[in-house]
């Protein structure tokens, strides 16, 4: 893989608008009808979230990423998609540059709702 270009600079203002919090992905299940989608529940601490993923077809077991940590932006606006709504976006590695998504996960645990940066 060739890593692609580096975008254009930001201010650290943008980067403060973006809310980045540790979850513990509790359950991964099929979304009806659509061939990309798996909704997740998500523990953040103070409450409870389901994020609509576009990874039914980068694991051979979706359901082996139940139990860990990973990072999600949280302050998205919902989104409504195959019919559920989605209340945030799974932060993974890879996705963009064509090669199987990793999860973008604290190294060790930490509370639920800990927030990045």
């Amino acid at each position: 893989m060739t890593p692609s270009p580096i975008k254009p600079p930001i201010t650290i203002d943008v980067v403060d608008k973006i809310d980045i919090r540790a979850g513990t992905i509790e359950l991964v299940e099929d979304v009806a009808g659509s061939g990309k989608l798996l909704k997740l529940t998500v523990d953040f601490g103070d409450h409870k979230r389901i994020i609509l993923a576009g990874m039914k077809q980068e694991r051979q077991n979706p359901r082996e990423i139940e139990g860990k940590q990973a990072l999600f932006v949280v302050n998205l606006e919902p989104k409504k998609m195959a019919g559920q709504v989605s209340e945030g976006m799974l932060f993974d590695i890879g996705y963009a540059d064509g090669i199987t998504p990793a999860l973008a996960m604290p190294e060790r645990p930490v509370p639920n709702g800990s927030r990045a940066g």
